[in-house]
C-alpha cells in the first residue's frame, strides 16, 4: 500500500475526504515551494500536486498559466522538481503527485522519468494531455517502481471512456467538473453525483472531483458525493498576490486551506455506500 492508498484508508477510517491542493513548483520559486507544501500539509492539505511548469499548459486557465510562466522565468525543470521532492521528503511523508503535460516526461525519457520520480519520492503522475489510450508506454514505467498513474474524466466522458479509466488508472480518478480550464468559479454545478456513482461502481478506486472549486460551500456540497475534493487556482491565486512576502503568503494559504480542510467530512449516508474503497 503506497501513501496515497494509505491516506484514503486513513481518511474513510476517521470518515473525512481527502483534500487535494494543486501548486506549481517553482512558484514563486524553488525553495519557496518546499516551505508552501509544509503549510499546505500543516493546515489540512492531505495529498498535494505538483505542477510542473510547461510553456503551453492547454488544460489551465490564467492563474496556472501564470504560475507556469513565472516558474519557467525562474528556470524551473523537471529535473529541478524532482531534486525538489527529494528534499521535501526529508521532512514530510504527505502524497506527492506529479502533475504536468507529456512533452516534459517524454523529453526527459519515460524510463528515467518513473524511476527517478519514485527515487525521489512520488506517489503518482497525471498527465493532463494523455489519454488512457496512448498511455501504455509510461505504464509499463511506472508500474514497475509503484508511481500510480491518475487519468481524467469529465462531464462528457462516455460509459465506455469510464471503463476504460476505471481499468487503468491507479491512486484515484479525477472527475474534472466543467467542460473547461482550470480556474475558480463561483458557481458550480453539482449535478455529478449520478456520473461519480457511475465510476464508483465502475471501479475501486476513490473519485477526487476538481476544476473550479475554491470555497468551503462548494467542498461541503461536493464532499456528499466524491471521496476527494482538488483545489489549485483559488491557491496559485493567493500565491501570485502574496508571492513576495514570504510570511503573509503563508498566513493567507494557511488560513485559506484550514477553512477548506474544516469541511471535508464524509455525510453518514455516504459512509455507508462508499464501504467498498
Amino acid at each position: 500500500m503506497n501513501r496515497i492508498d494509505h491516506k484514503f484508508k486513513e481518511l474513510k477510517e476517521k470518515g473525512r475526504i481527502a483534500l487535494v491542493t494543486y501548486i506549481t513548483a517553482g512558484d514563486p520559486s524553488l525553495e519557496m515551494t518546499a516551505d508552501l507544501v509544509f503549510k499546505l500539509e500543516e493546515s489540512g492539505a492531505d495529498i498535494i500536486e505538483l505542477g510542473v511548469p510547461f510553456s503551453d499548459p492547454m488544460a489551465d486557465g490564467p492563474a496556472i498559466q501564470l504560475a507556469s510562466e513565472r516558474a519557467l522565468k525562474n528556470g524551473t525543470t523537471l529535473g529541478n522538481v524532482l531534486e525538489l521532492i527529494k528534499r521535501i521528503r526529508e521532512k514530510s511523508e504527505i502524497p506527492i503527485i506529479i502533475f504536468g503535460y507529456y512533452n516534459p516526461f517524454f523529453k526527459y525519457g519515460l524510463e528515467k522519468f518513473s524511476m527517478d520520480a519514485a527515487g525521489a519520492g512520488a506517489d503518482g503522475v497525471l498527465v493532463v494531455d494523455l489519454p488512457p489510450e496512448e498511455a501504455a508506454e509510461l505504464k509499463m514505467h511506472t508500474d514497475g517502481p509503484g508511481l500510480d498513474l491518475v487519468f481524467l474524466l469529465a462531464p462528457t466522458s462516455t460509459s465506455d471512456r469510464i471503463s476504460l479509466v476505471a481499468e487503468r488508472a491507479s491512486g484515484f480518478v479525477y472527475l474534472v467538473s466543467v467542460t473547461g480550464v482550470t480556474g475558480v468559479r463561483p458557481d458550480m454545478d453539482y449535478s455529478l453525483d449520478e456520473l461519480a456513482d457511475e465510476i464508483q461502481k465502475a471501479t475501486n478506486l476513490p473519485v477526487g472531483v476538481g476544476f473550479g472549486i475554491s470555497t468551503a460551500e462548494q467542498v461541503s456540497k461536493i464532499a456528499r458525493y466524491a471521496d476527494a475534493v482538488i483545489v489549485g487556482s483559488a491557491i496559485v491565486r493567493i500565491i501570485e498576490e502574496h508571492g513576495d512576502q514570504k510570511e503573509k503568503l503563508l498566513d493567507e494559504l494557511s488560513a485559506f486551506v484550514s477553512n477548506l480542510s474544516a469541511v471535508c467530512v464524509t455525510p453518514d449516508d455516504k459512509t455507508r455506500t462508499r464501504a467498498s474503497i
